[in-house]
């Protein structure tokens, strides 16, 4: 970011940048209020005095602007290096290779041991000439540590839950090659099949890895077929009853006719999967999917497609409610990574949707979400 700089009048040096208007709040000639910026932001003249000092940087040292303010850089930002070494002195911005265009970000020290990350720009007249302006960013590295946080727990979370099923398979395998002759056909096959379902729980686990990859890097793609809704719930309702629900656990509404959607089928059946799922294993009684049209989440769109999963169990806590898409979340401690959710919103999101979560009117969970119908342009 270039400064601009004023001067008294008969006072410009040939070859300095033209004087230019300050607005209200602007003391470094910014163009604007450096209070609006959302990083701390310190400026320092050519005599190294400090002219700008900004709420964000208030905030972030604890320094007050009025005391900072006409004090020298080094006395107003005291900034160490993780050794203890002084940064200005370390540094020297002006007196220095003249080569020399700033500082990358790095972490330093401010007095009572706190971090903020700091990067410094030298703005000169001309290149190799006299420093004009030194601006100095300064950001909190709260967020930075939550970010860590996330990814230690997330690797924390995925060495669990893989510790049980690798140990079954090999403790299994071990087992079956070890003592083949010793076990009969109906226990060989019981050790087989529980090898096969482990195999299938770490190819799960694996695949949700992925997706939580490409969602956090925006590289989630969605290859778009006709999809109908309510045959992809009906295939999953189905699939329950084959694995011994009762029937009468699930209404299936389908609201015609509905607009033709336009999705990724193997996405939406892992929406599906996850919501359906949320609500035999969390919830209570009668699980309700409505599927209706309904207005689309796109400007550009009349219609969209809406389904409503609802459960009559004990619903979410209202504290709870603005934590449920994220990562690690669980709503009850019947197992599970905590990663289904967070995926779902990232996979309705991919395909320009909403989701949201509430009480259902028997009072248990209600998640639905819409997506655009997302017509090819040929089709229109």
């Amino acid at each position: 970011m270039s400064v601009g700089t004023s001067s008294a009048p008969g006072a410009q040096d040939a070859g300095s940048p033209p004087a230019v208007s300050r607005p209200p709040g602007d003391p470094a000639g910014l163009g604007i209020d450096p209070d609006q910026l959302p990083d701390g932001l310190v400026v320092a003249d050519e005599q190294g005095h400090v002219i700008c000092f900004n709420a964000a940087a208030e905030r972030i040292t604890a320094v007050r602007a009025q005391d900072a303010l006409g004090q020298r850089l080094e006395k107003a930002l005291p900034l160490e290096d993780l050794e203890g070494r002084r940064w200005w002195q370390l540094t020297d911005p002006y007196g220095g290779l003249a080569i020399r265009v700033g500082q990358p970000e790095r972490n330093l020290l401010l007095p009572g041991g706190r971090e903020v990350l700091v990067s410094a720009r030298y703005v000169r007249t001309r290149p190799t000439g006299p420093l004009r302006r030194l601006v100095v960013t300064l950001r909190d590295t709260e967020a930075r540590r939550r970010t860590e946080r996330s990814h230690a727990e997330l690797i924390a979370t995925v060495a669990h839950e893989l510790r049980s099923p690798l140990t079954s398979v090999k403790g299994f395998t071990a087992t079956l090659l070890a003592k083949w002759e010793r076990f009969t056909d109906d226990q060989k096959r019981l050790m087989l099949e529980t090898v096969d379902a482990d195999a299938d729980r770490v190819t799960r686990l694996i695949a949700e890895l992925l997706d939580i990859s490409r969602i956090d890097s925006g590289r989630l793609e969605v290859r778009r077929q006709p999809v109908d809704m309510g045959a992809a719930v009906g295939r999953h309702i189905q699939a329950y009853v084959a694995a011994g629900q009762p029937a009468d656990r699930f209404l299936l509404r389908v609201q015609q006719p509905l607009p033709d959607l336009w999705a990724d089928p193997d996405k939406i059946d892992q929406v599906l999967s996850n919501l359906l799922e949320n609500a035999v294993r969390h919830g209570e009684g009668t699980v309700t999917i409505d599927v209706t049209a309904t207005a689309s989440p796109r400007e550009d769109e009349d219609t969209g497609t809406s389904v409503t999963v609802s459960d009559e169990g004990p619903g979410i806590p209202e504290e709870s409610m603005n934590r449920v898409f994220t990562r690690f979340w669980r709503g009850s401690k019947r197992g599970g990574t905590g990663l289904g959710l967070y995926i779902v919103k990232g996979i309705v999101e991919a395909h320009g949707g909403t989701i949201t979560v509430g009480r259902a009117p028997g009072a248990g969970a209600e998640f639905r979400f819409t997506l655009p119908v997302s017509a090819p342009a040929y089709l229109a």
